[in-house]
């Protein structure tokens, strides 16, 4: 049985991981929040990108660009984001796991001969991924790019993506990413980069105004020059819904951390007091004894 001492060692103990858990609770809030309001920043940017892309899609005008050419697959690249620290719970976990099941799946559907190459995105995810054994997978390392790589970082991966699907590298870019819906809610998506399919507009193709446009230049220019920037809107989303749902993973973790400790320091404090009353009350009928005799 554990002395009083010890006990009370053991409450302090308790107690510090209870202060710090609740302090890292507070800093991955604040990352979050912060991660968020990015992501509320991007999307007009993005929607509106989606807007003139529907817009010039819904005229009578007929377009075409490399980045939408469908090839035979004989090249299919994943990418996929995870973190680069820890203590966030099942979030790379979940995220592997979801890996895992697509490249069973395309092992299955696909022909042997179709090579998958992973990019992991944050050294967490992309320990994970060197374990994996499935033939016809490889895992690249990416040089430079993790998640918490910088806008002009973001770009130049997405600016790499896009010329590895064009010098014919990859023949399908796949992007496999933690979607973040609130703080207590997140979900793996599973998505095609490239190429860019009519597909990716449907909900906005609904939404476009069939008025007369007079576009300035041409609207194959047009077409074709912002097909890249709607690319890097994408990726740059992605990279900033990873950083939220990542925070939001933590700021659980650590919610359920402090519980436990607030947990173990009540049940620690109710053994230190018993283990205390009882020393107390074997003080007593020692002393009762003694007067007694």
């Amino acid at each position: 049985m554990a002395t009083l001492r010890e006990l009370k060692g053991r409450i302090g103990s308790v107690a510090s991981s209870e202060k710090i858990t609740g302090a890292m609770k507070m800093i991955s809030s604040a990352k979050m929040h912060k991660a968020e309001q990015a992501l509320k920043q991007l999307r007009p940017f993005r929607d509106q990108i989606e807007t003139i892309i529907a817009n010039l899609l819904s005229s009578d005008a007929v377009f075409s660009s490399p980045l939408m050419t469908v090839r035979p697959v004989q090249n299919i690249a994943i990418v996929v984001w995870g973190s680069d620290d820890g203590l966030c719970g099942a979030y790379n976990v979940n995220i592997f796991k979801q890996l895992l099941q697509v490249l069973n799946g395309y092992r299955q559907s696909l022909p042997s001969d179709v090579a998958i190459t992973v990019l992991p995105v944050g050294s967490k995810i992309a320990k994970a991924a060197s374990k994996i054994g499935l033939q016809g997978v490889k895992v690249e390392a990416l040089s430079g790019v993790d998640s918490k790589s910088t806008d002009s970082k973001v770009r130049d991966f997405a600016w790499d993506l896009r010329d590895a699907f064009l010098s014919g590298r990859y023949d399908r870019v796949e992007m496999l990413y933690m979607s973040f819906k609130s703080i207590s809610r997140q979900r793996v998506e599973h998505q095609q980069l490239l190429p860019v399919t009519y597909d990716a507009f449907a909900g906005t193709l609904g939404k476009a105004t069939a008025k007369p446009y007079i576009f300035e230049p041409s609207p194959e220019v047009i077409f074709t020059r912002i097909l890249p920037m709607y690319l890097l809107a994408m990726v740059q989303d992605v990279f900033t819904e990873n950083r939220a749902s990542e925070q939001a993973a933590r700021v659980m973790a650590m919610q359920s951390a402090n519980d436990n400790a607030k947990k173990l320091r009540e049940q620690l404090n109710l053994e230190y007091n018993k283990l205390r009353q009882q020393a107390i009350t074997t003080e007593l009928l020692d002393i009762l004894g003694g007067q007694v005799r």
